[in-house]
């Protein structure tokens, strides 16, 4: 026995040995070209751990040079991740989505840095459009990650282990400017900078911390939304989601097959759907999907399949259609991956959709043709009238562009006839600029008509059409965010009259004068009428019915011909915006409007008792005795020197727009939702304080300091400024010592000469 172990131990010390002194031997890696050979075809990339984290920066950074400018180009790509941990960094261009496979975000981390700049326009992130991040885990090296973007570009099922900024940096560290985006269903650890996002829509997610708004922000089932009073603070807040289903997604399931993953319906919602177990669903085996490939596609195909009952999964490309994709089996599934692009050849519609259940449409982009498409997606046919409140049809991520490509024409760019149908992220874009983009050329008269009763839409942006922008004839609709602005391209006051030709303009957001109930939350409407001075009557205009109501509605004047102007926000409700300046000229607000019964013709009681306080040069604080009124008082306009400066739903108002030493006299009118108007209130004047306070003896110091020293702070002149001399590094300080105890109301931060800070 002695000797037997000896020769086990013997034998055991030889392998080891033999262990030691073999040479090392390495796996090769998975070559990158394999990322490009699925079924999916050459646009898709489908990347592995197993890949050198070199060759898929490489293949990352390759496709961004030739995406980062390419607004109007014909490539798109997707670029797939599969289950575990990438060590890259890269950004994400036009025509680009990037998405994790794995079943839940935390499957797929991206160690390093997964961004969208805006350094190809300076900073500005206007146009930064069509592209979009899904269903993984982003943790940045630096802490931070950018997403700088405005329309059609959503962010879904994102874990993001650090804060979120929504802008991008010009070369002189401006805040670029951008224009609006969408995030749902995500998470965010820090906190979520906007800055100069003028816009934004967020949905069921959670951030440690929101930092600011400018004109309209919503949050609709979110958690840690930002406090403040509108319209101080642009924010809608809307505790819980009503009804929802996510947008479905490919993944690999454990056993290494494709599946698409199509979450359940869900109601009265908060937080993401996957922030304390997987979001709730059914998964698809792809061998249901017909895969919709740009090498091998025809029209006549896609029909077949549908018909025999498949789904379809569109993969990147342009697809030219000459008859249009009919879907008439419930439930059924129709996904589009790296922003494909349907362009119907005929007048018919792209895709038309049978008033049946479930039916789900995702992730796909929609280019007029130049065959003035009545529609270029029909969700029902005209006269639908089935309930699908069970099984609702869910639209998600659908974009559509008249003009910007080639001189495309449609009556609509979508009709909704069918009920109980879910919008989810929305852009309708009349092009205002590239191929075909004039009055007359890439006509869109409509951007979104909808016919269909209790229909809900989340994140609408609807923009530039011909006349109504958004159109809504039926019961029950519910909007939860809508940005929309109107053309600028309008030629001459003549060529843009409603109403038989006796009003100026088209509202932006017109609800049917039939319709008895729609409620709607977050609107704002902007104005740059380019090319002529034109006014719009009005930017929202609804029925005056009991059962429609708008909470939380703005206009804004971004730019234009001196003359043009917004009018009015809602009906007759609301002063005008017609300039940059002063700040009411720019934009106007209307907390809400409530319908009211037709017939009432009494006006509120006078506001009674106003008074006016001046606790600063730029501030005027008024408060007033409420009204009444026999049905409900809907606001209050405000008057200064006679002109109308805003609107309150309340009893009080701050006008901050004062000067100093100056006289003004203040008085306020009540006013109903029938637009009764009561007389002026009793007249109060205020003169506002001297702006300087005395400086002598004191004495400021700085770290670090410059040539600009920090002296130039307190010498009262606005010539002067101080400044560190190094840009955007952290720990920079100034320190104002006032040598006494003084009592300071309100600090004013007045960034003259460097307007853009």
């Amino acid at each position: 026995m002695r000797s037997f172990h000896k020769l086990v131990s013997s034998i055991s010390m030889m392998a080891l040995a033999v262990t030691l002194w073999s040479p090392a031997i390495s796996q090769a890696d998975t070559p990158i070209t394999d990322a490009n050979a699925s079924m999916f075809g050459p646009n898709v990339y489908v990347f592995d751990p197993s890949m050198s984290a070199t060759d898929i920066q490489n293949k990352t950074n390759e496709i961004f040079t030739r995406q980062e400018t390419n607004e109007f180009g014909t490539e798109r790509d997707a670029l797939l991740f599969k289950p575990g941990t990438y060590n890259v960094n890269f950004n994400v261009g036009f025509y680009t989505q990037v998405s994790g496979l794995g079943q839940n975000p935390g499957d797929v981390t991206i160690n390093g840095g997964l961004n969208v700049n805006a350094d190809w326009d300076n900073g500005n992130a206007t146009r930064n459009f069509w592209r979009g991040l899904e269903n993984l885990t982003i943790t940045p090296s630096n802490g931070t990650t950018q997403i700088a973007v405005s329309q059609a570009a959503p962010m879904r099922r994102l874990h993001i282990k650090g804060g979120l900024n929504l802008f991008d940096f010009d070369a002189n560290w401006n805040a670029g400017w951008a224009s609006g985006g969408y995030l749902a269903d995500s998470i965010v650890d820090n906190n979520i900078v906007p800055a100069s996002q003028q816009q934004w829509f967020s949905r069921n997610s959670e951030w440690a911390s929101w930092s600011n708004g400018v004109w309209n922000m919503v949050f609709v089932g979110d958690k840690n939304t930002p406090s403040g009073d509108f319209p101080n603070q642009p924010y809608t807040v809307v505790p819980n989601t009503p009804i929802i289903r996510e947008k479905p997604y490919l993944y690999i399931d454990n056993g290494g097959q494709y599946q698409v993953f199509v979450p359940s319906l869900q109601q009265n919602t908060q937080g993401a759907s996957w922030s304390s177990a997987p979001t709730p669903g059914t998964s698809l085996p792809i061998d249901q999907f017909y895969i919709v490939r740009t090498d091998t596609y025809s029209t006549a195909n896609i029909n077949a399949a549908l018909a025999a009952g498949k789904h379809l999964l569109f993969t990147p490309g342009i697809y030219h259609l000459n008859d249009t994709i009919r879907i008439s089996h419930p439930d059924t599934v129709v996904l589009g991956i790296g922003m494909p692009t349907l362009i119907p050849d005929t007048d018919a519609p792209a895709i038309s959709v049978a008033d049946v259940d479930g039916v789900k449409l995702a992730g796909l982009v929609f280019d007029a043709g130049p065959n003035a498409t009545s529609s270029l997606v029909q969700v029902g046919p005209p006269g639908s009238s089935a309930s699908h409140a069970a099984n609702p049809i869910s639209l998600t991520d659908l974009f559509f562009r008249t003009g910007g490509v080639t001189a495309g024409t449609n009556a609509a760019q979508m009709t909704i006839n069918s009920n109980d149908v879910i919008g989810d992220h929305f852009w309708m874009w009349r092009a205002d600029h590239g191929a075909g983009a004039g009055w007359s050329t890439n006509v869109s008269t409509n951007g979104l008509v909808v016919n269909g009763n209790n229909v809900t839409l989340y994140g609408l942006f609807n923009e530039h059409h011909n006349e109504y922008q958004t159109l809504w004839n039926g019961n029950g609709g519910r909007v939860y965010f809508y940005q929309s602005e109107i053309p600028y391209d309008v030629p001459n006051q003549a060529a843009w009259m409603s109403k038989g030709g006796t009003e100026n303009g088209y509202a932006s957001y017109k609800v049917a004068d039939s319709v008895t109930s729609h409620e709607a939350w977050g609107l704002g409407v902007y104005s740059y009428f380019r090319d002529a001075a034109v006014k719009l009557g009005t930017a929202i205009e609804v029925p005056q019915a009991a059962g429609v109501k708008i909470h939380h509605a703005t206009t804004i004047w971004l730019n234009g011909t001196a003359g043009s102007e917004i009018t009015h926000i809602i009906n007759q409700t609301g002063g005008k915006v017609y300039a940059n300046s002063p700040g009411t000229a720019m934009r106007q607000t209307l907390t809400e409007f409530v319908g009211s019964d037709a017939g009432d013709t009494q006006a509120p009681s006078v506001p009674g008792n106003l008074m006016a306080s001046a606790p600063a040069y730029n501030q005027v604080n008024l408060n007033w005795g409420a009204s009444t009124d026999n049905v409900s008082v809907s606001g209050y306009e405000v008057y200064r020197n006679g002109a109308l400066i805003g609107t309150t739903a309340s009893n009080s108002y701050t006008d901050t727009t004062t000067k100093a030493s100056t006289a003004y006299t203040y008085t306020v009118k009540a006013k109903d939702d029938a637009g009764n108007a009561s007389a002026a209130s009793n007249s109060a004047s205020v003169t506002t304080p001297a702006k300087a306070l005395d400086r002598t003896g004191w004495t400021a110091t700085s770290s670090p300091t410059s040539a600009d020293g920090p002296m130039n702070l307190i010498d009262g002149s606005m010539s002067t400024r101080w400044s560190t001399g190094t840009q955007m590094a952290n720990g920079q300080s100034f320190t104002i010592d006032m040598k006494t105890p003084t009592a300071i109301n309100s600090v004013v931060m007045d960034s003259t000469g460097s307007n853009n800070d």
